[in-house]
């Protein structure tokens, strides 16, 4: 394991790497490493930098170790070099619409376990676990297998992937599976990807479109890896139903879902507090499936609150 340690507004701040039975993890953590561990698991194709610093370190002045990671086959953690992703896309989409799993490189439940060794290299026996998109899948996942490692749990803007629930608007589909040229420029690049985010982004919560280029090309720069985004998205369409698992999560829960999501839409995060036994809902109008600075504040309310209700309960 390696590490390099900074201090931001007298929020310690370390990023790492660490080295755990399957892959190679990069991370940052903000706060005291003896405080209660907060795990932040970011979404499809998105590095540890979306989850805002701003969030992390609003957490940490609550007394929390709050951790964000890389997932496999993104950012600087592990790629999965050479695994092809075999198959019709638009029979996994069908497959995936119907609750059914098709044959992938690796699904969710692959991504839970990275999870969960993740954890075990951290030396962290148990976490309160905060899952955003696809990393609210593998959260959902992560509660229901290992659950003595998850103290709460929160779910923002994600699916359990049961049968029939609304597809994306078509914007937001085209979105998610159109890549720009392979011939394209880092500015043409950084337009695509800022175009995407505004596409995603919802009505209440408008961001300047410098803001998103800006945020682009942070992106861009640390790593650029298509290829992963690809597995990822077939792990994504490939897992089938998580209701199955999301019913037997007991960790308390909270949804926190906008009513203007384009991309998993509202019926699906109701249908992940409808599934998970006891879990509260929260639909923050017109937000979609963006972490805007503006709604950082509410977000952090709705994550504590659930955690003091977690500590109640022990």
């Amino acid at each position: 394991m390696s590490n390099r340690s900074t201090e931001t507004d007298n929020v310690p701040h370390k990023a790492g790497t660490a080295t755990t039975r399957s892959i190679r993890v990069a991370y940052e953590e903000f706060g005291a490493t003896d405080a209660p561990p907060i795990l932040l698991i970011m979404g499809f194709g998105a590095q540890l930098t979306l989850w805002p610093t701003e969030l992390c370190e609003s957490l940490a002045r609550e007394g929390f170790r709050v951790i964000r990671f890389d997932n496999r086959d993104i950012g600087l953690s592990t790629k999965f070099e050479g695994m092809r992703v075999d198959g019709s896309s638009l029979a996994r989409m069908v497959r995936s619409q119907l609750g059914m799993p098709s044959t992938v490189p690796y699904t969710l439940h692959d991504m839970a376990a990275d999870t969960r060794n993740f954890l075990d290299a951290l030396g962290i026996e148990r976490a309160h676990l905060v899952g955003a998109s696809m990393g609210g899948m593998i959260t959902q996942l992560v509660a229901a297998t290992y659950p003595a490692r998850v103290a709460s749990a929160s779910i923002v803007f994600s699916s359990t992937n049961e049968r029939f629930l609304p597809p994306p608007a078509p914007t937001a589909l085209k979105a998610l599976l159109t890549a720009p040229p392979k011939n394209a420029t880092m500015d043409e690049i950084v337009e695509h990807s800022a175009r995407n985010f505004r596409v995603l982004g919802g009505p209440a919560f408008p961001r300047d479109h410098e803001e998103l280029r800006e945020l682009s090309r942070t992106q861009i720069e640390r790593s650029y890896y298509p290829q992963g985004m690809v597995r990822q998205l077939a792990a994504v369409l490939g897992s089938g139903s998580l209701r199955p698992y999301a019913q037997r999560i007991k960790a308390p829960t909270t949804v926190i879902h906008g009513t203007a999501d384009p991309l998993l839409r509202p019926a699906c995060g109701r249908a992940v507090a409808r599934a998970i036994p006891g879990a509260r809902l929260s639909m923050i109008e017109g937000m979609g499936h963006d972490l805007p600075a503006a709604v950082t504040p509410r977000l952090a309310s709705e994550i504590l609150e659930n955690i003091a209700r977690a500590a109640e309960n022990e």
